[in-house]
This record gives C-alpha cells, sequence and structure tokens, in this order.
C-alpha cells in the first residue's frame, strides 16, 4: 500500500472579521436611514462640493455623523493594513490580536494626532483655520474609508494577497490622500496665503513627518 502523505490544513476562524464587517456595514445603514438627505449629499463627495459647502461648520466635525463614519474609517483602515500584512509576511494568519494591535496603533494615531493639531492651533492662534482642515480631511476620508471596507471585504474572504493588487490599492490610497492637500489649498489659498509660514510648518510636523513614522513602525510590526 503506497503511503499516504498528510498535509495539515490551517484554518482560520473568521467569525470576529464578519461581526465587524457587520457592525461597519450597519453602521452605514443606520446613518442612511436617519441622515438621508445628507448621507446622499455625503455619498456625493466625488463629484460635488456641495456637502462640503452645507456641512462646513467646524463644530460637524465632532457630531454623530461624522465621528460614526470615523469609526467606519478606522474599521476600514485597519482591515486594508492587516492585509498589507499577511500579503508581505508580516503576519501568516489573519486573527482578532492582529487586528487589535493594527488598530490599537491606529486609535492612537488618529486621536494623538488630532490632540497635537489642536495644540498647535491653539498655540500659533490658528485654531479655526486647523479645525477647518481637519474637517475637509475627516470627511473625504470618511468618504473613502466607506468604499475601502467594501473592498476590504472582497479582499479578506477572497484571500487576495498579491502584492501587486494590493501595492496598487495602496498606491492608489496614497494619491487619493495628497489629493485631498491640493483640493484643501485650491479651495483655501487667500486664507493659507495670509499663514503662509504657520501653514508649511503644520504641513511638514504633523502632515508629512507622522506617515513617515507610520511606514516605519509599520515596517517593523510583527504579529
Amino acid at each position: 500500500m503506497d503511503n499516504l502523505l498528510l498535509t495539515e490544513r490551517i484554518v482560520t476562524n473568521k467569525d470576529w472579521a464578519t461581526l465587524l464587517f457587520f457592525v461597519g456595514f450597519s453602521i452605514i445603514a443606520i446613518n442612511r436611514t436617519i441622515f438621508s438627505i445628507r448621507f446622499a449629499e455625503f455619498t456625493r463627495l466625488a463629484i460635488s462640493d456641495k456637502y462640503l459647502k452645507i456641512y462646513k461648520d467646524n463644530t460637524n466635525l465632532r457630531n454623530s455623523f461624522t465621528l460614526s463614519f470615523l469609526t467606519i474609517q478606522l474599521l476600514s483602515i485597519t482591515f486594508f493594513l492587516q492585509i498589507v500584512a499577511k500579503s508581505f509576511g508580516f503576519i501568516e494568519q489573519y486573527s482578532l490580536l492582529s487586528f487589535i494591535q493594527i488598530l490599537n496603533f491606529t486609535c492612537f494615531f488618529v486621536i494623538g494626532k488630532y490632540l497635537i493639531d489642536k495644540i498647535i492651533g491653539i498655540t500659533f492662534g490658528i485654531e479655526d483655520f486647523v479645525d477647518h482642515f481637519n474637517l475637509q480631511k475627516a470627511t473625504y476620508r470618511n468618504y473613502i474609508g466607506m468604499y475601502l471596507l467594501g473592498l476590504d471585504l472582497i479582499l479578506f474572504y477572497n484571500d487576495i494577497v498579491n502584492q501587486m493588487i494590493i501595492s496598487l490599492i495602496g498606491i492608489t490610497l496614497i494619491l487619493t490622500n495628497l489629493s485631498l492637500y491640493v483640493i484643501f489649498i485650491k479651495n483655501n489659498r487667500k486664507t493659507i496665503l495670509n499663514k503662509l509660514f504657520y501653514f508649511i510648518l503644520y504641513l511638514c510636523t504633523l502632515e508629512i513627518a507622522p506617515y513617515f513614522i507610520i511606514y516605519f513602525a509599520f515596517k517593523n510590526f510583527r504579529a
């Protein structure tokens, strides 16, 4: 009788991810129901800036609609970073532990950066300007995060870890993020020129340097 070679098959439990995806899409559905008009304008951000003109008051940075979509953004970014980590061999399998590790880092980065933004804004007397900048960034990133969550769902459950595909998606997200700064500068040229020194200082210290920190932190990440 021929000898049989048995290979252990590792089955990854993804129930935790299913629950998180369910929570994420439920938040989107609830916002669509409760804030139907606002949600409709929000989904048209790619083709119209009407949403930004209507909800331009800085108090919108801390209302339930923006904060709930911030949750979506954090979930989608964390899932994508976990997919990147697996694609490039930083982790072997998807797990709740690695998700929590990445989520903790992402939350720490986002909250820490926001607090530093506030301190810099108050120190240099540009708090309203910084809040306005953060509101526009948060709005566009929440918008991207909503669609990224759907993309994460496809990549995650189809176990797509092709480095080229993941890299292209990552580059697209980076270029999209850079375009946000171009849009903001274009829409606020007059204000920026009046505070050019502070804007350049702000841009270098809080909008460029932190991403180098993320790069090196993620490079050294191990599950």
